[in-house]
């Protein structure tokens, strides 16, 4: 059994991981409200993770940090998301943990990324510059209960009965089960073959994110027309996301630019240090659909 600390434990990742990690290791949740439940093996922190002192306090005794933290939202998120990192690296290190692991995105390493693309990018580079070993796995969009980006398409197929949509929704992506990113997460704990490495991961479908929405428009038996044009800015289009879905403005403009790269993967190396069949995509959008109504 080892102690494991989840920093960003209330987001949708976060949520997920902290009750499988504790099936098996003891885990620190941290955040800033502090707001986890306590359960067997669970221990609840409020921490702001660009405090060193009290972040240092919480990881005492751990021997696996998981780096969840991003600031989408904030209008200086790039920023907030170097200091953060920074933060856990330093701390990370003077704690004696032995492993970080990031969860970053997908997406080459060309000039045209977005803003968004390339902070998930840069936390990975910055969290790698201190001695920790850093395991890092970059997924495109995660389907899941409150996945924004998850989110986002659903609404859109829900509320419209018609959509004109900008060129993004032709690139191509390869969305992830929730269940199977917190899997990977889970099983990268300890694992010293991944120590130092990125890993992408991904499901079995790739596919652009109009076919997705026809997919999605299918297991909630509609018939969206959706009609393709090259005039809507990401600005734009984050605008019109934010009149017609649950996304704020703030969150759904770096997401969309985001939309403008793709985002498959291109190594699976993965595949063969954890080996299991991933999650189709329908099978984890009835899954995250089903988790949306219960909850």
């Amino acid at each position: 059994m080892m102690r494991t600390a989840v920093l960003g434990a209330t987001g949708t990742i976060g949520r997920a991981l902290v009750p499988a990690l504790a099936r098996d290791h003891e885990v620190v949740a941290i955040s800033r409200s502090g707001s986890t439940p306590a359960a067997e093996r669970v221990t609840p922190r409020a921490v702001d993770v660009s405090d060193r002192a009290a972040l240092g306090a919480a990881l005492v005794g751990v021997d696996v940090v998981y780096h969840l933290v991003h600031s989408l939202g904030t209008e200086d998120f790039e920023e907030r998301d170097r200091l953060a990192a920074d933060t856990v690296a330093a701390v990370a290190a003077s704690a004696g943990v032995r492993q970080i692991v990031s969860l970053g995105g997908l997406g080459d390493d060309s000039e045209s990324l977005s803003a968004h693309l390339r902070s998930r990018a840069e936390t990975a580079e910055r969290l790698e510059r201190g001695p920790v070993p850093v395991t890092t796995l970059r997924a495109a969009m995660i389907v899941g209960p409150g996945s924004a980006a998850f989110e986002t398409i659903v609404a859109l197929v829900e509320r419209l009965p018609g959509m004109i949509c900008p060129r993004w929704v032709s690139v191509p992506t390869q969305p992830v089960a929730l269940e199977d990113v917190v899997r990977y997460l889970v099983e990268v704990a300890g694992l010293e073959e991944a120590y130092g490495g990125r890993f992408d991961v991904g499901g079995p479908d790739v596919m652009t994110y109009r076919q997705m929405m026809e997919r999605i428009a299918r297991v909630l038996g509609r018939h969206p027309l959706i009609v393709e044009v090259p005039v809507l800015t990401p600005r734009l289009s984050s605008l019109w996301l934010h009149l017609v879905t649950p996304v704020q403005a703030s969150v759904a403009r770096p997401l969309v630019e985001g939309m403008r790269s793709p985002t498959v993967v291109r190594d699976d190396r993965i595949r063969a240090l954890i080996p299991f069949e991933p999650t189709p995509f329908d099978t984890a959008v009835r899954a995250a659909l089903a988790a949306r109504s219960a909850g």
